[in-house]
């Protein structure tokens, strides 16, 4: 059975190949949305002022150019978890409903408001992004298209935006699956809001960019490609000398299928403002009520149409120091073209952040103190505890800088640039800039750059970047580029990007861009992209590269799980191991004693070939890849009742054609064994069928189809013929071609 197994191995590239294609595309498109607004993002939160405008603007532009019907819009504006919980499972009810229609879905999830790096803020509440994109994946949609407007964002995307991919998106006609995640922010980043524009920079842009402004290809359409990369660059310019900082919008995009996915499509509205060849520099368009409607930088050489309602506008041009202003109406039916007019000039801005506190104003900023401030500094300190070193006895209790630190038992400092060295601990209240060395413990309450080394552990209670070892423990409250190595274990209260290696186990509740080793235990509470190593167990919520032990648990796998029993949530690439358990295998191949996937194959065939007059087999495995074990007797020529027995493993293809018609490609390796013999036999049957079968019932098929044989025995004795189709002598390496016909249950 072992030989068969790794026989087996062998086979699964060539199998891989006969993967089917995609089925035809669906006939028409629905799209639907839900807009979510919250200002209050909880106590010592600042309250927005424009997260419910941004919502209701971004449903605007949808509903006119975007191919969303108002009643196909669902919106919540404020409200708390529960309320947002409600608000996902309507909309869940109203996708279902409408995918009842045969038509293809596209469902779209906008939210502006708060956020952390752990999940949206709402209110009072939090709802986690690993949450989040659990909901997002459970919508029966086609394509999922989420859009966060808030801190932090980035968290959910995990990919820093501004990188074109290769083709990702899709026309509407296309048959595709997936999801688009678009965030204002990378994941360490704040987003912003601003008095000037009466709303958040991204959305501002994202919308600008759907009336038009991003229509780079001039086809009067506006792609998911296009609207991205015009708010990238929008957001980053306009917020790069803000006092919050850049702002880099980022995304996340699995989507399959050829050509764009268009969002906006400027051709369906009945006003359009033309934008002549002419015409150049920063534009500002606003309504008759003052409302920013669209911002872009216009370029002399081509002209640029935006999509508007009716109405008057002002548009002022920014050249230089110089502002230009024109004012027009849009009436049904209308195209106007704009010329330059009179000056005007344009005040700076003040910022608020979407998920810190309110910015200081000029007067406190500069009142602020510098980092150290108040610190007395020492080139060293000596002496055996705190009360008892240097940095008290000539200091009188100030806090105190050093550059080098040596301590008999434990050590204090405030702020560490440099090297400190004890017997017992050493504590430092500011930022480590440097090394800590200590036989029991290391602790900093701020930053740690530089490396932590002790016997006992190391404690880092700011942003950790660097190295910590340990014999006993490690933790790192919130990390950043880390290396943490221990005997017992390792613990990061965030994100880590790095390698975490333990003997004993290794724990982050956020997400892990790099490497987990352990003897016992990796756990990732979100996601892991990298490579998880342990003896004992593999648990991570998310899954993009490869998790090997002796078991291995992932929500959301792409890449690889190798170990005894894997079990997945949603997976996209290879289980390999004795037992293999996914929810949904969307590609991927699972080769296993025991493959069970919940929307898969789960068949049990009943049949007779040339060498076997009774075999039952077992089929599992994902809708187009399985494992088949196959136990089967037969009667060799001239011998009266059974003569012997097999026992065999095979891995295959499934290649539906129609509702009832079917191929199965496999190849099954067979162990024979003497009837009274038990597990005692050296001869292999190794076999290349080719099975076609038609679905008489919902539970019942025909099945039957011709083989390749091949025997030998693996000691290289001479094997004698048990085939029913072959009078072949006895020799070291039989070859013959069968059949086998039977029902599949």
């Amino acid at each position: 059975m072992t030989r068969s197994f790794l026989f087996l191995l062998l086979l699964v590239p060539a199998l891989a190949a006969a993967a089917p294609a995609s089925t035809a595309p669906p006939l028409s498109v629905r799209r639907l949305a839900l807009l979510v607004g919250v200002n209050d993002g909880g106590e010592g939160r600042a309250r927005l002022r424009y997260a419910v405008t941004d919502a209701r603007s971004f449903g605007d532009v949808l509903e006119e150019l975007g191919g969303v019907q108002p009643q196909d819009t669902l919106l919540m504006m404020e409200g708390d978890r529960a309320a947002f919980e409600a608000a996902l499972a309507r909309f869940k009810a109203m996708l279902t409903a409408a995918r009842r229609q045969g038509t293809r879905i596209e469902a779209l999830l906008y939210y502006s408001g708060h956020s952390d790096e752990q999940g949206l803020l709402l209110q009072k509440d939090r709802f986690g992004y690993r949450e989040l994109r659990k909901a997002l994946e459970s919508l029966p949609a086609d394509v999922r298209i989420a859009i966060l407007d808030s801190c932090a964002s980035g968290t959910l995307a995990r990919q820093k935006g501004g990188v074109r991919r290769p083709a990702f998106m899709v026309d509407a006609s296309s048959a595709v699956r997936g999801h688009a995640i678009l965030t204002s922010s990378s994941e360490d980043e704040v987003s912003q809001e601003s008095d000037r524009i009466g709303g958040s920079f991204f959305t501002h842009n994202l919308v600008s960019g759907l009336r038009g402004a991003a229509d780079v290809s001039g086809d009067g359409r506006v792609t998911l490609h296009e609207a991205y990369q015009f708010a990238f660059h929008e957001t980053l310019a306009r917020t790069e000398e803000t006092r919050a900082g850049a702002q880099h919008p980022a995304y996340d995009i699995e989507l399959a299928g050829t050509g764009d996915l268009v969002m906006t499509d400027l051709r369906s509205t009945a006003a359009v403002l033309v934008l002549g060849e002419l015409v150049d520099g920063r534009l500002f368009v606003r309504d008759s009520r003052g409302r920013l409607v669209v911002e872009l930088k216009k370029y002399a050489g081509r002209t640029t149409e935006l999509g508007l309602q009716k109405g008057r506008y002002t548009v002022m041009r920014k050249v230089l120091d110089q502002t230009s202003q024109a004012e027009f109406e849009l009436g049904d039916g209308g195209r106007t073209v704009l010329a330059a007019s009179a000056f005007r000039a344009v005040q700076g801005e003040l910022t608020a952040m979407r998920g810190g506190g309110p910015l200081p104003t000029a007067e406190s900023a500069s009142a602020a103190p510098a980092a150290g401030g108040g610190h007395r500094s020492r080139f060293a300190n000596v002496g055996l505890f705190p009360g008892l070193q240097t940095n008290d006895l000539l200091n009188g209790g100030a806090p105190v800088d050093n550059n080098l630190s040596l301590s008999m038992g434990v050590s204090r400092m405030a702020r560490l640039d440099g090297v400190a060295v004890a017997l017992g601990a050493n504590l430092a209240s500011d930022q480590v800039d440097g090394l800590q060395l200590a036989v029991g413990a290391n602790v900093v309450r701020g930053d740690m750059l530089g490396a932590q080394v002790a016997v006992g552990g190391n404690w880092a209670h700011g942003k950790a970047e660097g190295v910590q070892a340990a014999v006993g423990l490690n933790v790192a409250r919130s990390s950043g580029n880390l290396g943490q190595l221990a005997v017992g274990a390792n613990i990061s209260g965030t994100s880590l990007a790095g390698a975490q290696l333990a003997a004993g186990g290794n724990w982050t509740a956020g997400s892990v861009d790099g490497l987990q080793v352990a003897a016992g235990l990796n756990r990732v509470k979100d996601r892991l992209s990298g490579l998880q190593l342990a003896a004992g167990m593999n648990w991570a919520a998310e899954a993009r590269g490869a998790q090997v032990s002796l078991v291995n648990v992932g929500g959301d796998v792409r890449g690889a799980q190798v170990g005894l029993v894997n079990v997945a949530g949603r997976m996209r690439g290879l289980q390999l191991g004795l037992v293999n358990v996914s929810r949904e295998m969307e590609s991927g191949v699972p080769v296993g004693l025991v493959s069970l996937v919940r929307d898969g194959q789960f068949h049990v065939e009943a049949f007779g070939n040339d060498f076997n007059y009774a075999n039952t087999a077992l089929k599992m495995g994902s809708r187009h890849f399985y494992t088949t074990l196959v136990v089967g007797m037969g009667t060799a020529q001239g011998a009266r009742g059974p003569s012997h027995w097999s026992l065999g493993l095979g891995l295959g293809a499934h290649l539906p054609f129609t509702e009832r018609f079917f191929l199965d490609v496999d190849a099954v390796s067979n162990t024979l064994y003497g009837w009274n013999m038990k597990f005692e036999g050296n001869r292999l049957v190794h076999q290349l069928r080719l099975v076609a079968g038609f679905q008489v019932a919902r539970d019942l098929a025909l099945i039957g189809g011709p083989t390749l044989n091949v025997m030998h025995d693996v000691n290289g004795e001479p094997v004698s013929n048990v085939s029913r189709l072959t009078r072949q002598a006895a020799g070291d390496v039989l070859l013959w071609p069968g059949v086998q016909v039977g029902l599949r249950i």
